[in-house]
């Protein structure tokens, strides 16, 4: 990713507290989130998608996932990418392929190809949560 083609040679940073995390945004776009459980891109920078791997989940799950549910193995229809324990992992919905979660595996994708229960992902951010009111709000 060329930085200064993304954010400019001069980025105008800011920096957004809710109760839960601090939101990055330069030049108006909402850029990444810090959290106790570390640094991750937001919803809203969709530069960062192409280096995450995907996990593609049934629209059962959705909702429960928007509204901060953990990934669980039955909800994972497909596993196209490749990932490590604790790596970032993008979280897509099975109709329309739109994101709506970021998270944190809990293994590496091969062993999540063998679970048949439990938990993959760790929900860090996801439609509808404070990051995502608050990134709302703040635009025109």
């Amino acid at each position: 990713m060329d930085t200064e083609q993304v954010f400019g040679s001069k980025p105008q940073i800011e920096v957004i507290e809710t109760g839960r995390h601090r939101i990055f945004v330069a030049n108006g776009l909402a850029i990444f989130a810090k959290s106790k459980d570390g640094l991750f891109p937001t919803l809203f920078f969709r530069d960062s998608f192409p280096l995450l791997p995907e996990i593609i989940v049934n629209m059962g799950a959705v909702p429960h996932i928007c509204n901060g549910a953990d990934v669980m193995v039955p909800g994972i229809v497909e596993m196209p990418g490749d990932f490590k324990e604790d790596d970032l992992v993008l979280v897509l919905d099975e109709r329309n392929k739109r994101p709506i979660a970021i998270t944190r595996s809990f293994f590496n994708s091969e062993s999540a190809k063998t679970l048949r229960k439990g938990r993959v992902l760790k929900n860090l951010h996801h439609v509808g949560d404070d990051i995502w009111k608050t990134i709302k709000a703040t635009q025109p």
